[in-house]
């Protein structure tokens, strides 16, 4: 295997990004929360980015790397993206937050209920899970129904009613839901069966996409059958698209599978990092969303839908699903062939422009967590556990470039791990 590059001194020597922990550790609980918090990844990982552009990062302490997690899902066409940019520009040079909404409000909705079949009219929120908390209680409040239908180890936000962690939550809080296995449609219908007459929703994600396990796009049978249903128990169909929107189909995730849900939730890419999440829903969903009572302060940016409306324009003139899938592919390809290579086995799941990287016989990420810190060392920001995103962005020089850097990795997993018999 090649020596560790001369970046690696960014590693041992992290002057800022040290010096921000140890600040950080004082004021805020833990130092960092959520998903963005690196303790759990490779000692290499930086805590703290100083600037992006393009499909490239640049962390506290000036080492530029290749993202191939795009903020968590939110940069979608380049990070500081032109066309974004100066929408961002001209509409903070008007106003953001007003005591009313802006026209780019009312420009967005329609722009949205043009360009998805299924919806009728849109919601804005900040946020994924204040998206999908809304679709459940617009469910509830038209069906006068309590119980909603969840995948086992599906990923739904961050509220009590949905959060994969225990702290905090009570019981009470998860007292109506029921789970179901992703693309096993008897295991919902027993479990649609065992609630009859009470099933408000059913919340599906576009695809399966756990943390930490193989990824699994949905088959037609499994997405036609949760339509067929939700309709004969007269329960809302909820497609969570907050991670995969605009990423897999413009029109909707499911929509290349001939199914049309009544409502779904969306945030993440809609507006290239800008935070802005939105619902949108069919007629039959109108008056019940007249009906709940759901605010915010920062609810009616206009800057965020500005960037939105940017984005889309992006996202439709350069046909960038297509492309994102493109690269997606050639990455995909790449990997494949360096894991042939080097004796190394690989799973690669899901969708190419949502790619999942697993090893096998890696039960504790062991595997994963060295390709990843000897991929960054080279230049290239993986994940070991989460699902990873391509962006319009990223170029086949940027792929082709990444694989030179995944190919030293890979060969330090064969050294490392011993090469599949």
């Amino acid at each position: 295997m090649n020596a560790r590059p001369s970046n690696d001194s960014a590693r041992l020597n992290r002057t800022r990004d040290d010096a921000l922990r140890e600040r950080a550790r004082r004021v805020i609980p833990g130092g960092m929360f959520g998903h963005m918090n690196v303790a759990a990844l490779p000692a290499n990982y930086p805590q703290f980015f100083e600037a992006a552009e393009g499909c490239r990062l640049r962390d506290a302490d000036g080492r530029s790397v290749i993202d191939f997690m795009c903020a968590y899902g939110p940069m979608i066409v380049g990070y500081r993206h032109p066309q974004v940019d100066e929408a961002v520009a001209r509409q903070a040079s008007l106003g953001d937050l007003m005591t009313g909404p802006s026209a780019r409000m009312v420009e967005l909705a329609e722009r949205l209920v043009a360009l998805l079949p299924h919806a009728d009219w849109a919601l804005f929120q900040k946020n994924g899970t204040d998206a999908t908390t809304l679709c459940v209680t617009i469910a509830r409040a038209a069906t006068g129904r309590r119980k909603v239908l969840v995948a086992r180890n599906a990923y739904h936000g961050a509220a009590p009613w949905c959060t994969p962690y225990p702290g905090g939550v009570i019981a009470e809080d998860r007292a109506h839901l029921v789970h179901f296995d992703y693309n096993d449609l008897p295991s919902l219908q027993q479990a649609l069966e065992s609630v009859r007459g009470d099933a408000a929703a059913v919340i599906v994600s576009a695809f399966k996409h756990d943390f930490g396990r193989d990824q699994q796009l949905p088959s037609a049978e499994f997405a036609q059958g949760v339509r067929r249903l939700c309709d004969e128990q007269g329960a809302a169909l909820v497609l969570d698209d907050v991670r995969a929107g605009f990423r897999l189909d413009l029109r909707g995730s499911w929509e290349p599978l001939g199914v049309r849900p009544d409502l779904s939730a969306w945030s993440k890419a809609i507006a290239n990092g800008y935070p802005l999440a939105f619902v949108s829903g069919s007629d039959a969903y109108r008056q019940a969303a007249t009906q709940v009572y759901a605010t915010g302060s920062f609810w009616c940016g206009s800057v965020a839908m500005a960037a939105a409306l940017a984005t889309l324009d992006v996202l439709e003139r350069h046909d960038a699903v297509a492309h994102m899938r493109q690269m997606g592919e050639r990455l995909r390809a790449g990997l494949q062939a360096q894991a042939l290579r080097h004796g190394v086995g690989i799973r690669q799941t899901g969708p190419a422009q949502m790619p999942q990287v697993l090893f096998d016989d890696d039960p504790s990420f062991e595997r994963g967590m060295l390709f990843t810190e000897v991929a960054l060392d080279y230049g290239v920001y993986l994940h070991p556990r989460h699902n990873m995103f391509l962006s319009l962005a990223h170029t086949p020089e940027d792929i082709d470039e990444a694989l030179r850097a995944t190919d030293i990795a890979m060969a330090a997993v064969a050294a490392g791990f011993g090469a599949n018999t």
